[in-house]
């Protein structure tokens, strides 16, 4: 079963950066698409960012121009670089696969944007 770390989470005033990690255990890992998901308080959660095996990203239209998702096949890794954030972005923040998940989740990452 593919277990799932989420890291990097904080507390992060507007306009601030955060970078998310997510630790990926399994030999498989270099063959999946993963997405970075979210889930604010109330909310069904969201895709934010889907990064290909080979690196290619896509972003929900929320984030596009602010985040930049990025993977390190060689330590089963994906990250998420968080620019520019809004009290809007606050939320859980978890990986998976994408599209379809691994069956699991991770705790996710607390991001909470606020002054």
């Amino acid at each position: 079963q593919v277990q799932l770390v989420e890291a990097g989470g904080g507390l992060v005033q507007p306009g601030g950066s955060l970078r998310l990690s997510c630790a990926v255990s399994g030999s498989r890992f270099s063959r999946y698409a993963m997405g970075w998901y979210r889930q604010a308080p109330g909310k069904k959660r969201e895709m934010v960012a889907t990064v290909t095996p080979s690196g290619s990203t896509n972003y929900a239209d929320s984030v596009k121009g602010r985040f930049n998702a990025s993977r390190d096949n060689a330590k089963n890794a994906v990250y998420l670089q968080m620019n520019s954030l809004k009290p809007e972005d606050t939320a859980v923040y978890y990986c998976n696969g994408f599209p379809g998940d691994f069956g699991s989740w991770g705790q996710g990452t607390q991001v909470t944007v606020s002054s």
